[in-house]
């Protein structure tokens, strides 16, 4: 029986995957761009390896970010009751 060596092991999984420099969750836009060529695809395109990049850039990842999101328009102030049970 032969063995087979690879370079990848399972805690490579949890990391995101790359085409190149451009993260795969830009893929879909950037496949959309290839299939259907038009101008607003394109920016569609460029603008989602943008927003990925800059994602990547600060540290978030997509769910954090929309977390973040949340937590800055819930704002900082939370209810124990809701104001229509009060």
């Amino acid at each position: 029986m032969a063995t087979v060596l690879t370079e990848s092991h399972w805690r490579d999984s949890a990391r995101i995957p790359r085409f190149f420099f451009i993260d795969a969750r830009a893929s879909f836009p950037l496949l959309l761009f290839l299939l259907h060529i038009r101008l607003w695809s394109f920016i569609l395109a460029l603008s989602a390896m943008a927003f990925f990049g800059l994602l990547e850039r600060y540290g978030f990842s997509v769910t954090v970010f929309l977390r973040w999101i949340r937590s800055v328009l819930a704002g900082p102030r939370k209810m124990a009751i809701a104001w229509w049970k009060e």
